[in-house]
């Protein structure tokens, strides 16, 4: 990824009386039929009021959870009336996508006005990125608008395909989070430290692959740094562990120590015999877990650590907690570390950007969220985009 001028944005665009094709994420959560947040609707308002006040007509695409095929219950109807609360003004809904259907309805459509149409994964050919499909949609906008950064991973007709049909732009929201994510890792205030947590090496082993090459300190936490002090010769119990990693975690301790990267591990653990909340618990140094324990936090000693490297850091990049932080009192690590990095932030000190979603929940756990610079909602955009790879939503939008 390059600097954020790389990108043809809204600042760029002519949308006056205009009919404009913009990808927006409203994957929400619900719980029988309600809204449990909705970050993401609030996340691409700006968006659709900037097209709206400039006078086009905002058509928006979304998808809604998983469907194989039409299903009544993935439909997106319920959601045009919450979006139309948060916005102020109505939004209409189209029970289709592309056709006769969809063309209606854009075409009954005036300036300012919103529309949302059905979701596009109710059709197979969406996540297959299908000409025919793209070209279908293609037809009902003038321009597009990509403001749904979660998805810019996938190579879909709403996502990518889109963008190479019509002149292409990020959306507000999508904007940020490049801006935001170029901040951090492509020219950032040095040193920059990345703090990766969470269960698996092994679903992260190309995330510390690049992350070694990029930054100046690298903290691992959470079961990941297990096998790491396990390939160290240390034993760590019953603790989650992936042993049969050890050359992995050597190899990745080597390309760090190449690359002028320090690697920070946990000096101590809050060890116990059951894995549940407030279970009988102790702190021992890392060399001290009995064969019967496992680690389920780092321990004070490996946060104050932190938080002494965190204070001489000017941007961090974090994905994953440090310990099991679901489960009290094992969430301690967790919360100390993201409050301090929250208050250096506050303090003008430090640019902190984090994403996945363990890590927001953890974060908003810690309630330490609002104290970031920018937290990211898009897990496996936010994701492969750490891993250095190219985003296909992204790349399309390029100048």
């Amino acid at each position: 990824m390059t600097a954020p001028s790389a990108f043809r944005t809204l600042d760029d665009a002519d949308v006056a009386n205009k009919r404009v094709l913009v990808r927006v994420d409203l994957n929400v959560p619900t719980d029988a039929g309600r809204i449990t947040d909705d970050t993401r609707i609030q996340a691409v308002l700006p968006t659709i009021r900037e097209i709206s006040e400039k006078g086009g007509k905002v058509i928006l695409l979304a998808h809604f959870g998983r469907p194989k095929g039409v299903d009544p219950k993935l439909s997106l109807a319920p959601i045009a009336g919450e979006v139309a609360s948060r916005l102020g003004k109505p939004v209409a809904f189209a029970p289709a996508t592309i056709g006769e259907v969809a063309e209606a309805a854009v075409a009954k459509l005036q300036p300012g006005e919103v529309l949302l149409l059905e979701n596009t994964r109710f059709d197979p050919r969406e996540e297959k990125n299908d000409p025919d499909f793209v070209a279908a949609l293609a037809k009902l906008g003038d321009l597009y608008v990509n403001d749904a950064f979660a998805t810019a991973h996938r190579a879909h007709a709403s996502t990518e395909g889109l963008a190479h049909h019509l002149p292409a732009y990020a959306g507000r929201c999508m904007q940020v989070e490049i801006e935001a994510l170029a901040k951090a890792l492509e020219a950032p205030e040095r040193p920059v430290m990345a703090v990766v947590g969470g269960a698996k090496v092994s679903s992260k082993l190309e995330l510390l692959g690049n992350l070694v090459a990029k930054v100046d300190l690298l903290v691992i936490g959470g079961g990941m740094a297990n096998t790491f002090l396990a390939a160290e010769g240390k034993d760590v119990g019953k603790s989650l562990c992936e042993h049969d990693l050890a050359d992995t975690a050597r190899e990745i301790v080597g390309k760090a120590a190449a690359a002028g990267c320090e690697i920070v591990l946990p000096v101590d653990a809050v060890v116990a015999r059951e894995f549940k909340a407030h279970a009988d618990n102790r702190t021992v140094g890392v060399d001290g877990v009995a064969a019967d324990e496992m680690i389920l936090d780092a321990g004070p000693a490996s946060v104050a650590n932190v938080v002494a490297k965190l204070k001489t850091a000017k941007t961090v990049v974090w994905n994953g907690p440090f310990g099991a932080f679901e489960l009290a009192p094992f969430d301690a690590a967790t919360v100390a570390v993201a409050k301090a990095a929250a208050a250096l932030t506050g303090e003008g000190k430090l640019l902190s950007v984090a994403g996945g979603g363990d890590t927001v929940a953890a974060l908003n756990h810690a309630g330490a969220a609002e104290g970031f610079t920018y937290v990211s909602t898009a897990g496996g955009a936010f994701l492969e985009w750490l891993e250095g790879k190219p985003l296909p939503g992204v790349e399309a939008l390029r100048r």
